[in-house]
């Protein structure tokens, strides 16, 4: 067999790629010798009219295949889907009535009844809320002795079920988030994703710069090694105002820092959450963030 021109066998990346293709039809038929051995496969027969073949823009959410149970329940925000995962082993859930506890179920939205703990649930629009969260509020949905929560400040916010990622106790202000996120909450708050969060600590007296040292090292606690990631003085202010760059997400963290150090925490203040800063949200506003941000949310870490 005659063995094809070299010079006609040029590879992909050495042809332009406007000429990968003819666009048009040779008209008259062109031999093997003369295309390099090679021959344009025939246009496809499809003709308008016809049905096109169904195109699935979301695997696994179409009204054939339905969704994932676990996913379903996190769309809901009940949780994540990790959590949800557990939920289902647990005998928690129920489709149409029935208690679901196989991984990988699915059910279809609008037509499976599903239930948590035998409330029913449904798919909510995801709602992610900022908050300059003010002194003496407590973060919880509700509390049983009566005091001030964050919830009550967010009361005719939205319609949906939104909850807070993480927490800051009653004392503490700065940034809050919250939505009905289950997978972003989880992500945000799982150590391994290290977000970043930035304090503004004052102390009741001057902190020496060998205990910031101690703190740069890391300090133990009761659970374990806590480590500031970055941390000095504010600049142009007294000694005693301390400024501390963590990703731990050990419960009251950068307190229990201090204290373990004896000094005693005056004010905190949370100034930066990932991405996210209290420029232009004043103490006790909250206000909707935007797509962006939310983007720059699922990236942060």
């Amino acid at each position: 067999m005659k063995q094809p021109s070299r010079k006609n066998l040029k590879s992909d990346s050495e042809k332009p790629i406007a000429q990968s293709y003819p666009k048009k039809r040779p008209t008259n038929q062109t031999s093997k010798t003369e295309t390099g051995g090679f021959t344009p496969k025939k246009r496809s027969s499809f003709k308008k009219g016809n049905p096109r073949p169904e195109v699935r823009t979301t695997p696994g959410i179409n009204k054939t295949d339905g969704v994932r149970l676990n996913r379903f329940i996190s769309l809901s925000g009940v949780c994540s889907r990790r959590d949800a995962d557990e939920h289902i082993l647990a005998g928690k859930i129920t489709v149409n009535g029935e208690v679901v506890t196989t991984l990988g179920s699915k059910v279809i939205p609008g037509k499976d009844i599903v239930k948590f703990m035998g409330k029913p649930i449904t798919p909510e629009k995801k709602v992610y809320i900022l908050m300059n969260k003010p002194k003496n509020h407590i973060t919880t949905a509700d509390d049983p002795e009566g005091r001030r929560t964050v919830m009550d400040i967010l009361k005719h916010a939205t319609h949906e079920r939104v909850f807070p990622v993480g927490r800051l106790d009653r004392n503490t202000t700065g940034l809050l988030l919250f939505t009905n996120d289950g997978d972003l909450a989880e992500k945000l708050t799982h150590p391994s994703h290290q977000v970043r969060k930035v304090y503004h600590v004052k102390l009741e007296r001057c902190v020496l710069e060998e205990d910031l040292e101690r703190l740069r090292k890391g300090i133990e606690l009761e659970d374990g090694i806590a480590v500031a990631d970055k941390i000095s003085y504010v600049a142009n202010k007294d000694c005693n105002e301390i400024g501390v760059e963590i990703h731990s997400g050990k419960n009251r963290v950068v307190r229990r820092m201090f204290e373990s150090l004896g000094y005693e925490v005056k004010y905190l203040d949370r100034v930066i959450f990932g991405p996210l800063t209290k420029k232009d949200l004043p103490r006790g506003k909250f206000r909707f963030l935007s797509d962006k941000e939310v983007a720059f949310l699922r990236i942060s870490g």
